[in-house]
């Protein structure tokens, strides 16, 4: 079983739904309330342990009910704690998601996610550099990312990041990373937004991996261009399908599976969850996915 060290985000999602969405200075009664495990680092950390990874998360959260609420929920589905820190400064990051009106609005508290720093990454050093690939994303101290990256390139460890939120990426951090999965709109960002984004793809052969949605997976070889097709599923739920995805290829990769190969079963995977609620509770196990013709 291959090993994938996640360095990220731990959120607890507080989501509340209503007929109407409360102007400024209204009260209005609600649907629904409900407290729901997220923060990107967490997700692909659970969707990577699903689908058959040794999967470990170095993260922080707060002295509070939200961070024991996150860690009881990842060491549920097999992700190890241990490199997990409690900080007593700050809160276990949030969002606070209302769902109204067919839309929704979110307010996000980082918290202890902003904790994550390079003495932390130091601290963990021989965990990181045990992996036999490293995920990150974007919900921590970009500082930390490029430090990670610096690292784990200097050690010949394979680095997959998931550049969400999306911010330019300095040439550094690409030529760091051994993968690289952004979707459309994040491709424009983070190369910048007037690159002509074919042309840059070239310059990164088996690098860029670009997600599409119903359009699929695109990448260049080296030789040229490949799209992955997606599958055509009934939708339920899109929330975690691209967290799905790079749990799922990170899983696939450390497991033994080609670049291609690996993106179809992450594509699978991915769909497989949009056909579910939830993120991490519509994430396939290994066996569901086996099982499941889509």
């Amino acid at each position: 079983m291959g090993k994938v060290v996640v360095v990220g985000s731990i959120n607890v999602d507080m989501v509340f739904t209503s007929d109407i969405r409360p102007k400024a200075g209204e009260t209005v009664l609600g649907n629904t309330f409900s407290l729901i495990p997220g923060g990107k680092g967490a997700n692909q950390a659970v969707a990577a342990s699903k689908l058959g990874a040794d999967s470990v998360m170095i993260g922080c959260v707060g002295l509070d009910t939200n961070g024991n609420f996150a860690i009881d929920n990842l060491n549920s589905v097999n992700v190890n704690t241990d490199f997990i820190d409690t900080v007593h400064e700050v809160p276990t990051g949030v969002a606070n998601i209302i769902v109204a009106e067919n839309d929704n609005s979110i307010i996000v508290i980082p918290g202890a996610n902003y904790e994550v720093n390079n003495a932390m990454i130091d601290k963990y050093r021989d965990v990181i550099l045990s992996a036999d690939i490293v995920l990150l994303q974007l919900e921590i101290p970009q500082e930390a990312v490029e430090y990670t990256l610096d690292l784990c390139k200097s050690n010949n460890v394979k680095v997959l990041l998931n550049p969400a939120p999306a911010v330019e990426l300095s040439s550094s951090m690409i030529e760091n990373a051994t993968y690289i999965t952004p979707n459309e709109h994040e491709l424009k960002i983070i190369l910048g937004k007037d690159c002509d984004t074919e042309e840059e793809m070239k310059k990164y052969p088996n690098k860029l991996i670009v997600t599409l949605g119903a359009k699929g997976v695109k990448y260049f070889d080296g030789n040229e261009f490949k799209l992955i097709p997606s599958y055509k599923v009934e939708v339920v739920d899109t929330t975690g399908a691209g967290d799905t995805f790079c749990g799922a290829l990170a899983a696939a990769l450390v497991n033994g599976y080609n670049l291609e190969d690996a993106i179809k079963f992450a594509n699978k995977a991915a769909a497989y969850s949009i056909t579910k609620l939830g993120a991490q509770s519509g994430m396939p196990t290994l066996e569901q996915l086996k099982n499941n013709l889509i």
